[in-house]
């Protein structure tokens, strides 16, 4: 999700680790003993302030691990990473390492900016300890090109006393999801709410109907207009508000904070303001179609293929998966772990909701669509916000965006 830009949190640029780095250099060529310190540059988007103490703690548990390395981190916008990364191949300034959202492997993979990770990975020989879904984010044309960070996913939240008032179970199937939606609907308060918003955080929610039709983006025609024409009914049987077409996952989450919503489809780090909430709550998979899906959120590690310290930046790499490194640092982030082994440790060992998350990773889908995904993204958005919004049928709008979709992935 978009975080502000918080001006504070920025560090030396590059180049004066650069100016570091030959004064290192200067000083060594005149005899001294001291080892010679290499300075990383490193970039990602975590500006909040709650974010600053795990990465305060982490970069200094790194430069106390990692030997003779030093850490000079900058920050940019949630939205600005992956265009100051794209510049930044233009001008030579690109840090060494960076931090970035597990949808950018899309364009970045293809193209030529992160440095080939697979032979190192292949000696590391840790890969089998991750998910599924994480672990297929960062291949790109049977290359490692990171290493999963962090990783999310989607769930259904329901209002527990609403759902008991009502005499509703949580729901497993569509079926269920529509006839729980439609009676818990009452006055203003909507049975489900969603996201449909026309960004990428509108498509990471909808594709999990699109796989849970048992289709995919080349089925786009068929099987989305299938899992539209489910949206669309949500909306007209009045147990969905049109406005899900303008609503951020925030939005959502909000309204069902002020019991506006009886259910919601949203990720777990929604968990900390709900742990506010003055009533019960619970979470369960997101209802299934023909098959149970959800969509990967998260980021992943990633070198720049640029980096005069390849070698160093690995280590870096390595070490932040250690399980004494990374668990404390998910935990203070309020993340779930990518690796399986991980699952018995941290707050997600015994809190319900966040195990029932990390329990739906192994089916969690990467959106890993090739270097054109951004294309057709836009294409499933506004298919969803003319199905949402009456200006088109479910089956016109998604033959419309199947030849975009086609189109965008090389079809």
């Amino acid at each position: 999700m978009p975080y502000p830009l918080d001006r504070r949190g920025f560090l030396r640029t590059a180049g004066a680790g650069a100016a570091a780095l030959g004064l290192g250099g200067a000083l060594a060529s005149c005899g001294s003993d001291e080892p010679s310190t290499t300075t990383l540059t490193w970039w990602d988007y975590f500006t909040l302030d709650n974010f600053q103490p795990g990465m305060t703690r982490l970069i200094k548990d790194i430069e106390a691990g990692v030997p003779d390395v030093r850490i000079e981190r900058r920050t940019f916008p949630f939205a600005e990473l992956e265009r100051q990364i794209t510049l930044g191949a233009i001008s030579g300034d690109l840090p060494d390492i960076a931090i970035v959202d597990n949808v950018s492997m899309n364009t970045l993979g293809g193209s030529d900016l992160l440095a080939d990770l697979t032979d190192r990975v292949e000696q590391w020989g840790q890969a089998d300890q991750y998910y599924k879904g994480p672990w297929d984010g960062c291949q790109v044309d049977g290359r490692t090109l990171g290493i999963p960070n962090q990783s999310n996913c989607l769930a259904l939240y329901y209002n527990t006393r609403m759902l008991q008032d009502a005499g509703v179970r949580p729901p497993t199937t569509w079926d269920e999801l529509a006839s729980a939606a439609e009676r818990l609907t009452s006055g203003d308060r909507y049975g489900l709410a969603l996201s449909a918003i026309r960004t990428e955080e509108g498509v990471f929610q909808f594709l999990p109907f699109l796989w849970q039709a048992g289709g995919d983006l080349d089925t786009f025609a068929t099987d989305g207009a299938t899992a539209l024409s489910f949206l669309d009914d949500l909306i007209a049987k009045g147990s969905l508000s049109e406005q899900c077409v303008g609503w951020t996952q925030q939005d959502v989450n909000t309204r069902f904070l002020n019991q506006r919503a009886a259910m919601q489809i949203n990720g777990p780090w929604q968990i900390p303001t709900l742990k506010e909430a003055d009533f019960d709550w619970a979470v369960v998979a997101l209802p299934r179609d023909k098959e149970a899906a959800t969509c990967l959120g998260g980021e992943n590690w990633v070198v720049m293929a640029s980096s005069d310290h390849l070698d160093k930046a690995w280590e870096v790499l390595e070490y932040t998966q250690r399980p004494s490194v990374l668990t404390p640092y998910l935990v203070s982030f309020g993340n779930l772990p990518a690796r399986k082994d991980l699952a018995d440790r941290g707050t997600w060992a015994s809190d319900p909701a966040l195990r029932l998350f990390l329990s739906q990773l192994p089916l969690a889908r990467p959106r890993q669509y090739g270097a054109h995904y951004a294309d057709a993204s836009q294409a499933i958005a506004e298919a969803e916000q003319a199905v949402l919004t009456g200006s088109a049928s479910p089956s016109a709008a998604a033959k419309a965006a199947a030849g975009k979709i086609d189109k965008a992935l090389g079809g």
